[in-house]
């Protein structure tokens, strides 16, 4: 239960925060927008890392292996970037709904594959016909 109330107040967090990115864009430029998450990010991440007793050392980060699991903060700029574009051309809810689905159809390849180190996951039709719900309720969503 404790998980199902991260995720919600995760997605509910995701939402404002790229209405928010969309705004600060419009006033700036989307780099620059982009480049404040990211060192406001930085900055509150450090400060809580201090701040709950500095859990493992900076020098663990560099015996991470395989290598290219480090890049989650390079592709987390361009979360942040493609979030504020997709929000100013389709608005917020539109582009929840597309960013969700996507991310739950490529979650479950991740799964169905084992790639990046997860476990194998068994082929399910449960899991099919989910993913087909979600684009069901995008077009009934999208339809005028």
């Amino acid at each position: 239960m404790w998980g199902i109330i991260i995720a919600a107040v995760s997605g509910a967090l995701m939402s404002i925060q790229g209405v928010f990115n969309s705004e600060v864009t419009k006033q700036t430029s989307v780099w620059l927008a982009a480049s404040f998450v990211q060192i406001t990010a930085f900055v509150v991440c450090v400060a809580a890392w201090f701040i709950t007793g500095r859990d493992g050392t900076v020098g663990s980060l560099w015996q991470v292996s395989p290598r290219y699991m480090l890049l989650g903060g390079a592709i987390g700029a361009f979360i942040t970037y493609t979030v504020i574009l997709s929000i100013n051309a389709i608005g917020p809810a539109r582009s929840a709904m597309f960013i969700v689905s996507v991310q739950m159809l490529v979650s479950y390849l991740i799964e169905l594959f084992g790639l990046f180190g997860v476990d194998k996951q068994p082929f399910e039709w449960r899991k099919c016909i989910g993913v087909a719900v979600i684009i069901a309720g995008i077009v009934t969503f999208k339809w005028k």
